[in-house]
């Protein structure tokens, strides 16, 4: 089968949204995208239809979200708890353990089939870091990964008091992926007091508000993420 390559990305910015519609307008796109893969492999080479890329931002209420791999002991709330601090609990399909979303951080879901890409999870997952990581350095924060474990941390080289920004957690299928990243960029961190984020108990979570010492514009960090992920990817954006 030779597939047609298409790097235009179709970017969605949700806006405030529940985690729950999210994670369903995740599944339908992403079902959609296999539905046409799966269809392809049937078809002749003439008969091969375009796959589509998505990239969503979104701002979601206070939500706990545990991968395959969590332990749900890792949620230190109990349901009348969660309640009484107006917050959701959804085990998900994601990879990795517990997180928390909510107010003032950027999340972004890339719907992306790898094909268009390049087929390397493991490329795909440094990539959503390093696009992270370049966003920070434009603030003048040095930040990068620290051996065994995802996403980007600060203090990730001496290791005297590393702290998490930004927390990964994608699924794939069929080159396919969905979920994807959590960026602290005005967050409140006392919600993360509640769980043990991404099953780690020894090392801290921090936002971006906190390190500048200031409220931060998050229409400008949308837009310079978006700029890092498509020079990182070679997208061209949908208009």
């Amino acid at each position: 089968m030779n597939q047609i390559i298409n790097k235009k990305v179709k970017f969605i910015d949700l806006g405030k949204k529940d985690y729950k519609e999210t994670w369903d307008y995740q599944e339908e796109l992403f079902a959609q995208t296999v539905a046409i893969k799966i269809e392809n492999r049937k078809n002749g080479p003439d008969l091969q239809k375009i796959t589509p890329n998505y990239l969503l931002f979104v701002e979601h209420p206070h939500v706990y979200t545990l991968g395959k791999s969590g332990e749900l002991t890792h949620l230190l709330l109990n349901e009348e708890e969660l309640k009484n601090r107006q917050a959701t609990f959804y085990k998900i399909n994601r990879g990795g353990d517990i997180t928390y979303h909510g107010p003032g951080q950027l999340v972004g879901y890339p719907l992306l089939d790898l094909d268009n890409f390049f087929t390397d999870i493991h490329k795909y997952l440094r990539f959503l870091e390093e696009a992270i990581i370049l966003t920070l350095t434009d603030y003048g924060i040095p930040a990068g990964r620290i051996e065994g474990l995802t996403g980007v941390w600060l203090d990730h080289e001496a290791q005297k008091n590393p702290r998490k920004i930004c927390a990964m957690g994608v699924k794939s299928s069929r080159w396919v992926t969905m979920h994807g990243f959590a960026f602290n960029v005005n967050a409140d961190l006392s919600y993360f007091g509640h769980i043990v984020p991404c099953g780690i108990s020894d090392k801290a979570v921090t936002s971006l508000h906190l390190e500048l010492g200031r409220p931060v514009d998050e229409k400008e960090v949308k837009g310079k993420v978006k700029d890092h992920l498509a020079r990182l990817f070679d997208m061209e954006w949908e208009i």
